[in-house]
């Protein structure tokens, strides 16, 4: 509260904090009240141009604005409430002012600082007090749970040659979410994949920070371990899976990629023939092109829960193609809801919600020196019976001849007879 003009400008500095003081200034910029006063183009706070908030209006047939509506280019939000700020305007309320003013430092004259976006409104007195004041502390995000089961895969890409020439991946799912790279989990391997499918009934779990006024992931950080201070960094929700191929003696080799944006979810497929990046509406897609309207989308924030088929992709050539399928169940839950039922990794305990068993593969996909004979069995056996049968059945052959000829009259005794005539002209 003052008095103009005696008291007719406002300063505002902003300035450094220090662990110890003093602070340090770092610009400062002074606005002559009197002047905004007297000035017939004087500034009020207003509505604002862009919908950031929840603004409802009802009535607004009335005012016959229903059929033409408000522009939907350049304005963010739902179509209510565009409609509904649009309507406002209409009544020519005050347009907001937002106004950006130069710090400057007594130190360095001449040379800008930065800049200030600001408000600036001024209220009579004899008008009586302007009202309560406006909360506008920074909303504080709420704490989420998002648990990921990685149920099966199909059609993966097989990079590996085995020993008879057939080619096999041994397949593992890596998954984190965009940002929160240090919860980067991963499942236990399939070995021996002979046509791509993999089936793991594993979990992952990540818990994360969440803003739901702007939509996206507050992470808190320390930018060094010697800083004192935590910056905030605001990314979308994502979630990141990779499909990998284990490799013992060299490096892993990367099979495709999947992400999944949790406020803007492509519908699964329900089978994974129907699982193709086309349905999903994952660019560069020609037809979406033509004036085609993406698929329908949805918020797992809404939703809470959906599985289904989805579909990795690799870049070649310029182009993603498709290179594997996932089968995956998504559930998110809030801080209070996850203590409830509370889950472990992977296929640890506690095991619920849902209860996972171990995977049922076949018995061709575990290690060779586990069990040398099934990998035999089922290796060699399976993927050359015919040629095997057959230079079996030879070998009896050969086998039975040679017995025959061995045992044949005067085979043995005449064998026998030469080496003693051998004998006796030796000695």
């Amino acid at each position: 509260m003052g008095t103009i003009p005696l008291e007719k400008d406002l300063r505002v500095s902003l300035l450094d904090y220090d662990l110890l003081p003093p602070d340090q200034e770092i610009g400062t910029t002074t606005i002559d009240l009197e002047n905004r006063l007297l000035s017939r183009f004087r500034a009020h706070c207003g509505l604002p141009t862009l919908y950031r908030t929840w603004i409802l209006c009802h009535g607004y047939d009335e005012l016959g604005l229903a059929e033409s509506g408000p522009p939907t280019y350049g304005h963010p939000g739902a179509p209510r409430e565009r409609l509904a700020l649009h309507v406002l305007h209409a009544c020519h309320l005050v347009p907001e002012h937002l106004e950006t003013r130069t710090l400057y430092n007594s130190t360095q004259p001449g040379l800008q600082q930065g800049k200030v976006q600001m408000w600036v409104d001024i209220f009579p007195t004899s008008l009586g007090p302007p009202g309560p004041p406006v909360n506008i502390t920074p909303r504080k995000p709420q704490r989420y749970e998002l648990r990921c089961v990685v149920w099966n895969t199909r059609d993966v890409d097989l990079r590996d040659v085995n020993m008879l020439g057939r080619r096999m991946s041994d397949i593992y799912v890596m998954g984190w979410l965009d940002g929160l790279e240090e919860q980067r989990q991963k499942t236990d391997i399939h070995y021996r994949s002979l046509h791509g499918d993999g089936a793991f009934n594993w979990r992952f779990v990540f818990s994360f920070q969440y803003l739901e006024t702007e939509q996206l992931c507050v992470l808190p950080r320390k930018e060094h371990f010697w800083s004192l201070d935590e910056t905030v960094l605001k990314v979308p929700p994502k979630l990141i899976l990779q499909v990998w191929d284990n490799d013992k003696f060299s490096a892993d080799d990367f099979l495709g990629v999947l992400e999944l944006e949790l406020t803007k979810l492509p519908q699964p497929a329900r089978n994974p023939q129907n699982c193709t990046p086309k349905a999903q509406g994952t660019p560069p897609w020609p037809w979406l092109c033509w004036g085609a309207r993406d698929p329908p989308r949805l918020s797992l924030f809404r939703q809470r829960r959906v599985r289904g088929w989805w579909p990795c992709t690799v870049q070649e050539g310029g182009e993603r193609r498709l290179s594997g399928k996932l089968e995956l169940s998504l559930e998110l839950l809030k801080e209070k809801e996850a203590e409830e039922r509370p889950v472990g990794k992977g296929r640890e305990d506690p095991n619920m919600y849902p209860t996972l068993p171990a995977p049922v593969r076949p018995e061709w996909s575990f290690l060779w020196f586990q069990a040398p004979l099934r990998t035999l069995s089922h290796g060699l056996w399976r993927h050359s019976r015919r040629r095997l049968s057959l230079g079996l059945a030879l070998l009896l052959l050969l086998l039975l001849l040679f017995t025959f000829i061995y045992a044949a009259p005067g085979g043995r005794d005449g064998g026998r007879e030469e080496g003693v005539r051998k004998l006796q002209r030796n000695n």
